[in-house]
This record gives C-alpha cells, structure tokens and sequence, in this order.
C-alpha cells in the first residue's frame, strides 16, 4: 500500500513537469519580487543616456536574475547579454584583497608585517610609511598618499617602474590617520602577490580564483576583450551627446582596475563572498580572511546625505556602510567608457552586479539601490530623481565658476622669453616626462600619450589644456641664474604642492659620440685639469689635489658640476668641430682652460 502511495506521487510529479507551463520573463521577476524592475531599469537607461547595462541579482545562494539591457555597440545595434564582457574597474580591487587573504590562510603573507618583509625596496617619501606600511594598509587606503592617478594614466610605465616611483610622491596627510583612496597602493599590493607567490597578480587570480568559480570569460586587459565574441564599446557624454570612445588600456595598473568580466561571471563571485569564502563544496578562501577583508578599517565618511544611508567606512578593496539599516558591502568601478557596481547585503544573503557601458554615470548606482528597495519588501525610494536633482545643481555650480575662470588674468602681458625657449622635455622622478613642443606659432604638450594645446596665459605662466578630458591646468615655467628656462610646475594633485619638472638636456648630450670629443688634458693658468668619460655617457672633470666632478649636461655644450651650485665647464668648439677650449665658471668668475 505505502509502495503505491509513493508510486502514485511520483507520477503526479512527472505529470505536472510534463504538463505544466512555464513562467514567462514577467512572471518570473514577480515572483523574487522584481514586478515592474525592468522597465525600472530601461527608463533610467534612457534618462541616463547610458547605452547599455547588464545585471546579475544573486538571492539566498542561488541567481534569480540575469539579463542585458540596450546595446553594446550601439552603431551595429548588438545588444548587451548577460555575457557582455564590460570593464569593471576598480571591483578589481576586492579580487586583489581575496588573493592576499588566500596567501594569508597558506601563511605566506600575515596582514601586519611590514611590506619590506616581502618586497625589500619598497620605498615612500615619508620614511616612517616605508618601515611601518604593511599588506593591510595597503588595501585600506591610509598610506598618506593622496591619489596621484595621473602618474599611471596614460603612461607606458611598466609595473615595476611604478613601483619604484612612489617614493618620489609627495604624501598630503600622515601614515594611517586618514582615509584617502589611492590606487598605487593596491597595484603594490598585487605586485607584492605576484612576487610572494613566485608568478604574476593576473596568473594568480586566473589559477585560484576566476578557475574555480568557472569565471571563464573573465579577463585582465581590455585588449583580450576586443577578441573576445560577445563585449561592450565604451561611451562617454560629451556636450549632451553619447559618443564612443577608445577602451584605456589599464594592464600595469591591473590589481587596481584592470578586470573585465560579465554579469554571469561575476554572480559566481558574488556567491563566493556570500558563503563565507566558499563555492560549491570548494572553500577558496577561509571565512576568517574574508571577514577580514569585509570588516572595517577605516572609516571612509563621517557624514552622510541620506537618512537612508549611514557612515561609510572601508574594509579591504570593499567599502562597508548600511543601507535603511541593512549592512552593505559594496564596491563601485569606473575607467574610461565603463562604470560598474558590485555589491551584497550579507545578513539578507542577497547582492548584486550591474555594469554599464558609460563613464561616470550613477546609473548603476540607483539601479541597486531601487534593486534592494524591492527585495527588501521597503517603499521605493526615488533615487532617481535625487540623484538626478543632485548632479544638475553640481552642473550649475560648475557653470558659475567657469565664469569666473580668468578674473585673475594680467592682460597685455608677455612671455619672458621666445617660445622655443620654452620647449623641452621636462622630467619629474616619480610623473615622468611632459614634452613641449613649438608647432608653428604654437606650444604643444604631451603628457603620458596624451596631448595638450599650451596657450599664453600671463607672464611665464600658461594653460595646458585637452578639451576631451575637459582638463585645463595652468603651467609655470621657471628659469635659473643665467636666465635659462629650466623648469615647469603644474597642479597634478590637488592636495599636495604643485609637481616640478626639471627641463632635461638635449639627448644628444648623453650620447657617447658627442661626449668623446671634450676629453683631454686642458691647461687651467699652470695646472692642468683632465676630462675623462667614465662608462658611456659619464664626463669626469679632475683637478689636482681636488676629489674627482662629475660634469651633468646642462645645454649646447656647457655641464654644471654635480652638487656644486654656480660651478660650469662649457667646451669651446670651432667651425671645424674641434674642441679648443673650456670656460671654467666659478662663483669667483669664468677661467679659460686651453685644451692641449
């Protein structure tokens, strides 16, 4: 009898399975409590002007929602899919974070070591940061570091030569007491991984974590994206009109930013950080690294614009706060083209990612938002609306100051000296190099691959200025004792001084050729002095009884002495090309030294 009692459920079973219909699209939003979400979404989409979004909602460990909205080529009319392959910025950072907590559970990294245990030529301006920087701090944003993003955008500098550029940054605030975000920290961080764990960030990543959680579409550089079959185009808005631009390729910045992933993809890492570091009945990082990533380290915020939101504070590659008194973990990204939101609510054991193929958009932002208010089961708040009403009053107040841009202008002024003087390439040790160029009647700049048109302003002081990036600096150039043009400052970080550049000789200047001809023997009243060259680009001025100078390539064919101010050799050369002579400046005068 129970036999068939069982016999006969099994069948009801298979016929309401064969018989029953499916839920349609609507129906399944309604039922996880999405009525209505998607035209949510597609109407901010429009208000937005964003071309194209992608969303994953993951809800007590299983994903009720994926779907693509718009376009991701918007000229070919390709429409986003929850495979679209979107930069994600700086959501890399979590990735980062769960790389050292993984090395962390092998005891091959320990949160508060100092980072010289692992990487011995780290080094910062501020000597107390270099000895006392450890792993943890440098995911949690304290370095006393204020951004300096534009050393790295744009630049061709590999990973190891930024590396050793932060101790040339100057710090805005003291070690640990202040929250300031900075992405140079956590390229050290994945830096320090690739070395402790004897491969790369990206390999280490790809093998223990984008593997295991089946993320096989996920990617590091946005050229592998452009392979790839199904990816999204970038798009900014520029004077009210949606433009596609060109991706920014962001590898050597890579543990700051550089991923690129799906929606589908990135559900699964989102499961992972819900299951306590665990996915299937795989455990890739233990539960107590990951509530060390997830539990805060600094507060972020101490006010707040909402009374919906509350204090936000930072964790590590995680930003910590609540939302209408749920706890929320979350983390935004956004690069050139792309802006993406990846974020969870632990204790309701839901979260979710939504990216855009759009710059600087808040969009995905308020579709989360709107996301948690239904899942929730709470009132919609109108983000949209106060967001929207928020950035307009920011625009006007942009508008007011461009209008009082240029008050301070002197007019009828004029450049100290001819405007080739001013060109160059101008070198900081830690920002690299800002070339000037006279084209025509004009200056021209390229900093990091990216151009400049340099106008007259007043005096010696001129405007730098890209229309694209909207960016617009004023540019002081300098000159030294003799009256030379040798040096320029431009504000490329608001909270520290303005950067220096020292304008750098001619090349050919280093050059062994054209170093060889100055070496001799010159007779200086009855001593004699020797120019020697020392390897393939050193000039070494000997004098009797004096330790050895080096000569450093100043302009033509004068050197000043290393560390000694107002000392100078300038070679004499005739029409022939052959050395004759050398003028010996000293700060007691200028001495003839004939060459034998």
């Amino acid at each position: 009898m129970k036999k068939r009692i069982v016999q006969a459920f099994c069948l009801l079973i298979v016929l309401s399975l064969l018989f029953s219909t499916p839920f349609s699209a609507e129906e399944k939003t309604q039922k996880v409590g999405l009525k209505g979400f998607d035209t949510f979404v597609t109407k901010a989409m429009e208000e937005w002007k964003v071309p194209g979004l992608g969303i994953s909602i993951v809800k007590n460990g299983e994903v009720i929602f994926s779907k693509g909205f718009g376009f991701r080529d918007v000229k070919k009319g390709l429409k986003v899919t929850p495979k679209t392959l979107f930069a994600i910025g700086s959501c890399s950072k979590a990735f980062t974070a769960a790389t050292m907590g993984i090395l962390v559970d092998e005891g091959k990294l320990d949160w508060d070591k100092p980072v010289k245990e692992y990487l011995p030529s780290f080094k910062l301006k501020d000597s107390f940061a270099t000895e006392g920087m450890t792993p943890r701090d440098l995911v949690c944003h304290r370095s006393g570091l204020p951004r300096h993003d534009l050393l790295w955008y744009g630049s061709s500098a590999t990973r190891k030569e930024l590396f050793d550029r932060l101790q040339y940054l100057e710090p805005s605030k003291d070690f640990r007491t202040t929250f300031q975000y900075q992405n140079l920290m956590f390229m050290t961080a994945g830096y320090m991984v690739g070395k402790v764990a004897g491969t790369t960030w990206e390999k280490f990543v790809q093998d223990r974590i984008f593997r295991p959680l089946g993320m096989n579409d996920s990617n590091f550089s946005v050229e592998d994206s452009k392979k790839a079959p199904d990816f999204a185009l970038p798009y900014m808005e520029k004077d009210d009109k949606v433009i596609e631009i060109p991706f920014r390729n962001i590898d050597t910045m890579g543990p700051a930013g550089s991923i690129n992933s799906n929606v589908i993809d990135m559900a699964d890492w989102l499961l992972l950080n819900l299951s306590k570091g665990k996915f299937g009945e795989k455990q890739i990082i233990s539960e107590g690294s990951l509530n060390e990533i997830h539990s805060p380290q600094m507060i972020s915020s101490k006010s707040f614009k909402y009374d919906e939101s509350f204090y936000s504070t930072y964790g590590m590659g995680w930003g910590i706060t609540a939302y209408r008194g749920h706890l929320m973990v979350s983390h935004g990204g956004g690069i050139d083209g792309f802006t993406a939101q990846v974020t969870f609510m632990p204790r309701d054991n839901i979260g979710m990612v939504i990216f855009t193929n759009m710059s600087g958009t808040p969009l995905p932002s308020i579709v989360a938002y709107n996301a948690y208010d239904r899942l929730l089961e709470l009132d919609q708040i109108p983000w949209n609306k106060r967001i929207k009403d928020q950035i307009d009053k920011a625009k006007e107040e942009a508008e007011k100051a461009k209008k009082e841009k240029g008050k301070d202008r002197k007019l009828n002024t004029k450049p100290s000296h001819p405007l080739e003087d001013y060109a160059g390439d101008y070198e900081h040790p830690g920002y690299g190099v800002v070339a000037i160029k006279k084209e025509g009647v004009r200056l021209k700049g390229v900093f990091n691959s990216i151009s400049f048109d340099v106008k007259h302003y007043h005096y010696d002081i001129f405007e730098m200025s890209n229309e694209f990036y909207d960016m617009n600096e004023k540019v002081s150039f300098f000159t030294d004792n003799k009256g030379n043009i040798n040096s320029l400052s431009v504000q490329l970080e608001d909270s520290v001084e303005a950067i220096v550049f020292t304008k750098m000789p001619e090349k050919k200047m280093k050059e062994k050729s054209f170093l060889e001809k100055f070496v001799g023997e010159y007779l200086l009243g009855e001593m004699t002095v020797t120019v020697s060259l020392r390897g393939e680009n050193n000039l070494i001025l000997t004098v009797p009884g004096q330790p050895e100078y080096e000569l450093v390539p100043y302009k033509g064919t004068e050197f000043n002495l290393k560390n000694l101010t107002g000392y100078s050799v300038e070679f004499i050369v005739d029409k022939a090309g052959k050395v004759t002579k050398a003028k010996v400046t000293q700060p007691n005068g200028v001495f003839t030294a004939k060459k034998k």
